[in-house]
């Protein structure tokens, strides 16, 4: 229960992938009511439910395209070239705005892009925090009375992320890492409107400022992928330090599980066959146990569900092999954060899911699938949370060579020192005004 009102705040997402909608979950605990889904809530005017329907269409399409050689990637990469991410060096002036942010903004101001909705919120003055820019763009257009803040949802942002004058705007940035702030200072935002936070990790897999439960998590994953105790050998001092003493005979309370996440757009459901093609004498065996997590599609749940079937492994569901797929988003963000306390290891291309190395969880990177992705690959690399996937075809090989070497209990380690896990708690104390002891975070990142 919420002690004091003005903890309350407007929490606005778009269901365009699950990314902005997975960063609006973790920051649940702060939204009036419920999460507004801009796109998509209970009154919205048709010819606006319309623009956005145009905007999603487009996106998965082109999205389930990429996989698809030469054609696919040709129009892929020609919707990818109008959202990319210019180099970030030499620092320069990259305030003038892109061809994709004066569409926002033609779509807003002659169009009626997001002016209902804000409308509707105008009627309570509470700060607005949109994980999307048009939502956030809207708010300032139409005049809301509050403060507008919105969340970065990746390692580095293309241009259309800053309003279309940073100087004269009063929008505000909760910024994921170091290098998105340094960003948003290019883009022209002025550096007193750029909160440097970390991605809102749900609170759910964190345990207070003090990361009880990750720390927990955390101590039960590093037993599963270092059974050989190569890595806790050669760091047992440093390891008890931080997860309590007898973490070297701590026992671990769930079997060695993999968690292969699917995006929203479906795009990499093939990758997921692969290695469970590849993996299927070891389900057998009961060496490993797979997630397979398809979100709300039930068309990709049907194809792994037929995929097993015709592997043999169908007496395996619901023991060591699941497919997870949900009636809708929110049933899907609360079992996934469940699921993720018994995982080991998250495969996953490098979207949003890449900040959940923060979490502890080692993460196998899928292909990147867009500009931003290739940011988050680098990022993700750079703070050792993640390395690329091998050979899906071959994955029953190299990926218990690293488990047996201790190199994925590494790479657990490290995201958890390196990657931001407290995102959602400094959010809080910013809208809220209560402190929290949080230790700051490094600016380049």
């Amino acid at each position: 229960m919420k002690s004091h009102i003005h903890k309350d705040a407007w929490v606005v997402s778009v269901n365009l992938g699950y990314g902005h909608e997975r960063a609006a979950f973790g920051l649940k605990d702060l939204a009036y009511g419920k999460i507004i889904t801009a796109n998509d809530y209970l009154g919205i005017p048709k010819s606006e439910k319309n623009l956005w329907l145009r905007t999603q269409k487009l996106y998965e399409t082109v999205s389930r395209l990429q996989p698809i050689p030469f054609i696919g990637q040709a129009i892929f990469n020609l919707m990818d070239h109008f959202q990319e991410i210019d180099p970030f060096y030499p620092r320069r002036d990259l305030s003038q705005p892109n061809l994709q942010l004066k569409e926002i903004y033609h779509l807003i101001e002659h169009k009626g892009l997001g002016k209902h909705l804000i409308e509707v919120a105008s009627k309570k003055n509470i700060p607005f925090i949109s994980t999307f820019f048009a939502p956030a763009f809207a708010a300032e257009v139409y005049g809301y009375p509050g403060d507008i803040y919105i969340v970065l949802c990746d390692a580095d942002i293309s241009r259309t992320w800053a309003p279309r004058d940073p100087k004269k705007s009063r929008i505000k940035y909760f910024a994921p890492n170091g290098r998105v702030v340094e960003r948003l200072k290019l883009y022209g935002v002025p550096e007193d409107h750029i909160f440097l936070t970390g991605f809102p990790l749900p609170k759910q897999n964190i345990g207070g400022p003090e990361a009880n439960i990750v720390k927990r998590d955390l101590a039960a994953r590093i037993c599963n992928l270092d059974p050989q105790g190569i890595f806790i050998k050669k760091y047992q001092e440093t390891l008890q330090h931080q997860l309590g003493p007898s973490l070297c005979h701590f026992r671990s309370t769930h079997p060695l599980t993999l968690t292969f996440s699917v995006g929203g757009a479906g795009a990499q459901k093939q990758l997921g066959l692969i290695l469970l093609t590849s993996l299927r004498n070891s389900l057998l065996q009961k060496k490993i146990r797979l997630n397979l997590e398809v979100g709300t599609k039930k068309i990709i749940g049907d194809f792994f569900l037929a995929g097993a079937k015709k592997l043999g492994l169908k007496s395996l569901l619901g023991s060591s092999l699941h497919i997870h797929q949900y009636p809708d988003r929110a049933t899907y963000f609360q079992n996934f954060t469940r699921t993720l306390r018994t995982t080991d290891i998250l495969w996953t291309k490098p979207s949003e899911l890449s900040f959940y190395a923060g979490l502890g969880l080692p993460i196998i990177m899928a292909p990147p699938i867009g500009s931003q992705e290739d940011f988050n690959k680098v990022w993700l690399k750079t703070v050792n949370g993640g390395l690329s996937q091998n050979d899906p075809r071959y994955t029953n090989e190299w990926l218990f060579d690293w488990i047996n070497s201790g190199g994925l209990a590494r790479f657990a380690w490290n995201g958890y020192i390196e990657a931001p896990t407290h995102g959602a708690y400094r959010i809080e104390s910013i809208i809220t005004g209560e402190k929290t002891p949080l230790a700051e975070l490094p600016l380049i990142v």
